[in-house]
């Protein structure tokens, strides 16, 4: 049975999409069937893993509003064993288009009923906010996978969507758990960066990961030639970031 995974963070430039995308690949180089779900209208995820945008027929908005099947939705990527629900930018009408519906929050986790047993993974690139699709996201969600850039905001807001977590837990879905939280832009020249290191760990030490994504301009250069990083460079420190972390997931996984 697949597992569904969110990567979420109401702040933005935390490398939300850039670990959603390159864990996917990489679990998929492992291996795995994954499928990626772009729920961020900027789609971001859709065009970094070389999708066309203008050629795009269904994506994630219709998902949501249940006007097409999922199946019908999903598009192989070139990366081995990872599909993908591409989004546009649609998805920023759906909030106020759902506003009304009765089970509004529940949209996504009843899209997925039929497919989730397909893969072994499933991870949902969420947007940069704590509205409804965030939301429809965790409620269909297993766990959650939440990026920490190694700055000095670091920490601002992590305790908002730790409450939204908590909430949904209580409300929409008990089985919610957090996968653990992943130390990004890490610069070991920096002072700093060590710094919230040390804090992050010591205020929530077994929910990070050890695997720590370090700042690495082939990271940020991939998505703009529509590749992963391990498609991109398969030596760059980021490649081998984001491998070691798809190990650490799939033996969390395995143990837990």
């Amino acid at each position: 049975m697949g597992k569904i995974i969110s990567v979420s963070n109401q702040k933005g430039g935390v490398g939300k999409t850039t670990t959603a995308l390159n864990l996917s690949a990489c679990l998929g180089i492992l291996e795995q069937k994954v499928l990626l779900i772009d729920l961020d209208p900027q789609a971001n995820a859709t065009s970094g893993i070389g999708i066309n945008l203008k050629k795009i027929k269904y994506s994630s908005y219709h998902l949501l509003e249940h006007t097409e099947k999922a199946e019908n939705i999903i598009i192989k990527s070139n990366t081995p064993n990872l599909d993908i629900i591409p989004s546009n930018i649609d998805l920023v009408a759906i909030e106020l288009e759902l506003v009304n519906h009765p089970n509004r929050e529940f949209m996504l986790k009843k899209a997925l009923g039929n497919i989730k047993d397909n893969y072994d993974y499933i991870v949902i690139d969420c947007a940069p906010s704590l509205g409804l699709i965030t939301l429809n996201a965790l409620t269909a969600s297993n766990s959650v996978i939440i990026p920490i850039q190694c700055e000095y905001f670091a920490l601002e807001g992590l305790g908002k969507l730790l409450n939204t977590v908590k909430s949904i837990q209580k409300v929409h879905n008990p089985n919610l758990n957090i996968e653990g939280l992943l130390l990004t832009m890490y610069d070991s020249r920096l002072r700093l960066s060590n710094q919230v290191v040390e804090e992050v760990r010591k205020h929530f030490h077994n929910m990070v990961f050890k695997t720590i994504i370090q700042r690495n301009v082939t990271l940020g250069e991939a998505p703009s030639h529509g590749k992963n990083i391990i498609d991109y460079d398969s030596t760059s420190k980021g490649a081998k970031n984001y491998i070691k972390l798809a190990h650490e997931l799939i033996n969390n996984n395995k143990n837990g």
